[in-house]
């Protein structure tokens, strides 16, 4: 059985430099980000990798029945047994749609959602500091807080009522977090 940890968090919270890291340091763990499983798709030429072309090269949002196969298909094929996933679920909609499918296959199991907790101010500051992307101006920083923020006490609740939420501050150094979130997903492993 293939178990899976999911990593949310503000944008800046640093989720992603934390998994790969974790990843890199564990050869049983693989990582995978949403957005790079996406292309991956789409990359290897597959039907599936096709229709997601078809709406990436529109500028439109992949529907969340092919989001959803695509990283269960993901996870299957991952190289390993544990499978971090940050950046998701962004919603509700996303959240509802994994545990639908988590609720009628046996081969994967969701362990824990881990959320790195960071002030705004702290993921204001990182995002806008790091200056590596479109992304990193004010107004898009807003909204990118604004998407986050809204469904998250929601996301919480429901986590938070399976009892699989575990909140790991993310204003420490980058080896402090990844540290505290290595030991806890090997705790649970």
């Amino acid at each position: 059985m293939k178990k899976l940890f999911l990593i949310i968090g503000a944008p800046g919270s640093g989720k992603t430099t934390d998994a790969e890291l974790i990843a890199k340091e564990n050869d049983n763990i693989t990582h995978y980000s949403t957005g790079d499983m996406l292309r991956a798709e789409v990359a290897s030429g597959s039907k599936l990798g096709l229709e997601i072309n078809n709406y990436i090269s529109k500028g439109l949002i992949v529907p969340i029945h092919i989001a959803i196969q695509t990283i269960t298909n993901a996870i299957k094929n991952a190289p390993t047994d544990i499978i971090i996933i940050d950046g998701y679920p962004r919603s509700m909609e996303q959240l509802n749609a994994l545990d639908e499918y988590l609720s009628i296959d046996s081969s994967l199991e969701l362990i824990s959602v881990i959320e790195v907790a960071v002030s705004e101010k702290t993921a204001r500051e990182r995002v806008l500091g790091r200056a590596r992307g479109d992304d990193d101006n004010s107004e898009i920083f807003n909204n990118r807080m604004k998407v986050y923020t809204e469904p998250l006490c929601d996301i919480q609740a429901f986590y938070n009522a399976k009892n699989i939420l575990k909140v790991i501050s993310g204003e420490g150094t980058i080896q402090e977090v990844v540290l505290e979130m290595e030991n806890f997903v090997k705790s649970k492993i």
